[in-house]
């Protein structure tokens, strides 16, 4: 079992800046991948970024060149960022942390971000 725990989300203007964290615990050493999703009222769960334990990173298209996703891993949890730049309206959306291990999804709980002035 893996646990994760989002933190980071919340309002900002058209523009700026939020950083979201995701703590992946558990049985973790067998992670091959964590990213995140997000998904907007009214629309499906879409991915946003995802680093696997290569260092290899995808993005969506709507995103490339303003976010960002790094990882970091210990002997306790493995943490993934995703720094979120120059955002807008449209990046408003419940952003889920996920990670594969085993091949196998887990999901984390949901940090809403909203871009309103």
């Amino acid at each position: 079992q893996v646990q994760l725990v989002e933190s980071g989300g919340g309002l900002v203007q058209p523009g700026g800046s939020l950083r979201l964290s995701c703590a992946a615990s558990g049985w973790i050493a067998e992670i091959t991948a964590m990213g995140w999703y997000r998904q907007a009222p009214g629309k499906e769960r879409e991915l946003v970024a995802l680093v696997t334990v290569l260092g290899n990173t995808q993005y969506a298209d709507s995103v490339k060149g303003r976010f960002t996703i790094s990882s970091s891993r210990d002997n306790a949890k493995n943490t993934v960022h995703l720094q979120m730049n120059t955002l807008k309206a449209e990046d408003t959306a419940y952003y889920y942390c996920n990670a594969i291990q085993r091949g196998l999804p887990y999901w984390g709980k949901g940090t809403l971000v909203t871009v309103s002035s």
